[in-house]
């Protein structure tokens, strides 16, 4: 089974850096286990809705998501948006 690198766009950079130290660890366990399998059953993940969802997908990770897209033919997972489930729909 191939792994995927994983890359962040620079705001979602950003935003996962303001968050919580406690958060910002499990969001990036998260997003290793991503790196592993981007449809790992073991993940909360659902596909999104919309124009662009084809390959675009959001993980629960407590009260926060993050939104991603998986680039097959890259072999690259990119992190698009993290934030409160409140905030990241805007």
């Amino acid at each position: 089974m191939k792994t995927y690198s994983v890359e962040f766009k620079t705001s979602a950079a950003k935003e996962l850096k303001r968050l919580p130290k406690v958060i910002q660890i499990k969001i990036m366990d998260a997003v290793r286990l991503l790196a592993t399998d981007p449809f790992s059953v073991l993940l909360p993940i659902r596909k999104m809705e919309g124009r662009f969802s084809e390959y675009r997908f959001r993980i629960r990770v407590g009260k926060y998501r993050v939104i991603y897209e998986v680039q097959k033919e890259k072999i690259v997972i990119f992190v698009i948006r993290i934030g409160h489930r409140k905030d990241i729909y805007r």
